[in-house]
């Protein structure tokens, strides 16, 4: 307990954050650097153009829209894993895609991710893009033997990339090297929140839709999967996920929440 409070008292000390030394401790042990990390309006959210590949994969999407591909999500089985494919097909239905389908890997018969017995059962006489959702980053020759059939492959994940990458179309990823996006710890649904944030951003500026999407109305998805994925709450987070709490409270939220 000594250690414990000598701890704290150090913390305390290193900064003066609010003039109460228990709410001051409190937002220093949470990383709180500057007060305005409190506040909550989405207007401080991290811009979705400092996302590496971001505007390429926007660009396919805009390109399949306009050819009315048939879109195959790959998701996964946790929870990040079932909001971001939710997300992504509800919000991709909303953008006039007329074909969106999902697929879920069965754990105990395909593992982990977009992997070539997944993709034996992705018909490409259906489907001309892949989109996965919190997975695909590891997914090397999956993505390889797909484009070799034709199709083409967003990858949006947020797992550390090993030494090699997919060759995909695009890789929306934070942890991508040499990616500039300032908070490392997005969930999947995050980085598929992202990626809808600036598709509609170009949708507008095309004037491909004539109503903006309130993209705002997914939040309680977004904060269901990155509060279940345990990744840190920072302040890019903790926006995403009080807010998405916020339209829960108030009962603005998906059917299942």
């Amino acid at each position: 307990m000594q250690k414990i409070l000598i701890k704290q008292r150090s913390i305390a000390q290193q900064q003066k954050l609010h003039p109460h030394p228990v709410l001051n401790r409190i937002l220093l042990a949470r990383g709180i650097q500057h007060l305005d990390e409190c506040q909550s309006d989405l207007q401080n959210l991290l811009r979705p153009q400092q996302l590496s590949n971001i505007d390429l994969a926007a660009s396919l999407l805009v390109k399949a829209w306009q050819k009315q591909y048939s879109i195959m999500i790959v998701g996964d089985y946790d929870v990040d894993g079932a909001t971001s494919t939710a997300l992504l097909m509800r919000a991709l239905k909303e953008f006039g895609f007329s074909r969106v389908d999902y697929i879920t890997p069965n754990r105990f018969k395909l593992g982990y991710g977009f992997s070539l017995e997944l993709l034996q059962t992705i018909n490409r006489d259906e489907y001309d893009l892949i989109i996965t959702v919190d997975n695909g980053i590891a997914s090397i020759e999956a993505v390889t033997e797909a484009k070799k059939q034709g199709f083409q492959v967003i990858v949006t994940d947020h797992h550390l990339p090993a030494a090699e990458l997919p060759a995909a179309d695009a890789i929306v990823n934070p942890n991508l090297p040499n990616d500039s996006f300032p908070s490392k710890n997005l969930a999947g649904v995050g980085v598929v929140f992202y990626l809808l944030l600036h598709l509609r951003k170009v949708f507008v500026e095309q004037q491909l839709i004539r109503q903006k999407i309130n993209l705002a109305k997914y939040l309680d998805l977004v904060a269901l999967g990155t509060v279940a994925d345990v990744v840190p709450l920072d302040h890019n987070n903790r926006l995403l996920v009080k807010n998405g709490i916020k339209r829960i409270q108030a009962g603005y939220c998906v059917a299942g929440i």
